[in-house]
């Protein structure tokens, strides 16, 4: 059967909805980029980026995910908050996470508060790995060259007493940016918003979560420093993506 030109386009039309739905809920909320990145002159170090995992008891998506990060091959890895999405979900998570063959950094999110998890038992595993679970706390990695401050998102009097090459602060909420006022960084690493997990092109995200802001997703130019939003790798109330796909990012700094 011949079908002429408006038909097909009549029924090419009505199919767009449902291919649509198909890559936003099947395809691309599990397709999990890799983003890399040059912040500031004369980067001296390599560090993987990610965030929200959210997990909700998908072993294989999240072991696919420490693989990636794995063969990357980074100086250290930063984790921005928002492991799980219940406590039931928190030794399978941190059992997976313990795989990672470089130092892990990390500060909590509003699901640490909110599933009620044990911080004790995240920060074991952190500091196994050689990094650090961080509560309002700064250490120093890479043999003492990079300074990690680790923000709750709590506590504005952040101060800066370590010595280094570099400072680097950790927070879950983008808009925490703009209560650092005088405290200035080389580079900020923020979560918590997904990109709006749904954007539609040439608009940006329908919908955000509190405490973002303005800074939705990516780079932007702050008066603290460079901060990088990272669009996450879960999903959260939806397990929808379009146009914002799950992302682990690779930054020289």
């Amino acid at each position: 059967m011949k079908i002429n030109r408006r038909k097909f386009l009549k029924y090419s039309l009505c199919s767009l909805p449902a291919c649509l739905a198909a890559d936003a809920f099947f395809i691309e909320r599990k397709w999990v980029g890799i983003k890399k990145l040059t912040v500031g002159k004369n980067p001296s170090h390599r560090i993987v980026h990610f965030t929200d995992l959210h997990h909700k008891g998908d072993k294989s998506y999240l072991s696919g995910v420490m693989d990636k990060i794995n063969a990357l091959c980074p100086d250290f890895a930063c984790f921005t908050g928002d492991l799980v999405e219940d406590k039931v979900y928190l030794s399978e998570a941190l059992s997976i996470l313990s795989r990672i063959s470089c130092p892990l950094f990390g500060v909590p999110g509003n699901h640490e508060y909110w599933s009620g998890v044990s911080f004790d038992e995240i920060a074991k595993v952190f500091d196994a790995t050689g990094g650090k679970w961080l509560m309002d706390q700064e250490v120093t990695t890479n043999a003492g060259r990079v300074a990690i401050t680790g923000s709750t998102g709590h506590n504005i009097d952040l101060k800066q007493k370590l010595k280094a090459n570099k400072h680097l602060l950790l927070t879950h909420y983008p808009v925490f940016v703009e209560k650092l006022e005088s405290i200035k960084f080389d580079l900020i690493l923020a979560g918590h918003s997904h990109g709006g997990q749904v954007r539609i092109p040439f608009l940006g995200a329908v919908i955000l979560p509190y405490n973002v802001g303005s800074y939705d997703k990516g780079l932007f130019k702050t008066g603290s420093g460079p901060l990088y939003v990272n669009p996450g790798i879960g999903c959260y109330l939806l397990p929808v993506r379009f146009c914002c796909r799950p992302e682990i990012t690779v930054i020289q700094f």
